[in-house]
């Protein structure tokens, strides 16, 4: 059966909703090569720079699949698996890495927060930015860097971190969005046309911003924030590579 066959059919992406839900009771809706399509999902699938979660699916009769990539298409959420998948119509317990998710959960927040300071600081625009777990690098539109720069980035994201701000999640329709500059962060608006609703991570007191991604509760649980280098990347186009460490 293919995704076309399905042009109805679409998965709900619980993370949107609530990060810290890890597992989910769901029904496989399309299957194609080595991947499934589920009606409603807790993996992340690529974007915005997060990578895919891994993790699990089950069903009842005790057959187990790895989940080793998680992509979404149009409506649908797909979720590359080992071995040959379950056909549609099976129930399937799906789990997330939870070790993993936590550490792209901090990452993630880590960047909202280099991200707000920088801004609130400096009033300059992300240009680019990828991440893994624990790791990450955060693209700025700054010709040069300031005097001093690393050690008070440093110094402003730990003191973010310790201050436990909450991280909320709200929704905001299209136009309300847009409507607000601040709420877009990077130099291009990469929010595509057919998103109607925005989503919002608001890092209380500190960074507010349009993000489709995964974060932590509040920033307590980041860890401790440390650059390992700053490079250029051509004028008006630096790149702050950092770590997190367990607190």
């Amino acid at each position: 059966m293919s995704a076309e066959q399905n042009s109805d059919q679409h998965t709900d992406q619980i993370y949107l909703r609530d990060a810290f839900q890890r597992t989910v009771e769901a029904t496989v809706i399309d299957v194609r090569d080595d991947a499934v399509a589920l009606d409603q999902t807790v993996f992340y699938a690529t974007g915005g720079g997060q990578p895919h979660d891994t993790g699990t699916l089950a069903d009842a009769g005790g057959n187990s699949w790895r989940v080793h990539n998680v992509r979404k298409e149009g409506d649908l959420v797909w979720h590359w698996v080992d071995g040959g998948p379950p056909p549609v119509g099976t129930a399937v317990t799906g789990t997330v890495d939870w070790e993993r998710r936590m550490r792209l959960m901090r990452t993630h927040t880590a960047l909202h927060i280099l991200c707000g300071v920088i801004w609130n600081e400096w009033g300059v625009l992300v240009t680019g930015g990828n991440m893994e777990p624990l790791a990450a690098r955060m693209d700025f539109e700054f010709s040069p860097l300031p005097e001093g720069f690393t050690a008070r980035v440093i110094e402003l994201v730990n003191a973010e971190i310790a201050a436990d701000r909450p991280i909320e999640v709200s929704f905001l329709e299209r136009g309300a969005a847009l409507a607000d500059p601040e709420l877009i962060r990077t130099k291009v608006n990469l929010i595509p046309e057919s998103v109607t609703n925005i989503r919002v991570v608001d890092i209380v007191g500190l960074d507010r911003q349009a993000d489709g991604g995964t974060h932590v509760a509040s920033t307590g649980a980041v860890g401790r924030f440390e650059i390992t280098k700053t490079e250029s990347k051509g004028k008006g186009n630096k790149r702050v590579r950092m770590v997190l460490h367990d607190a």
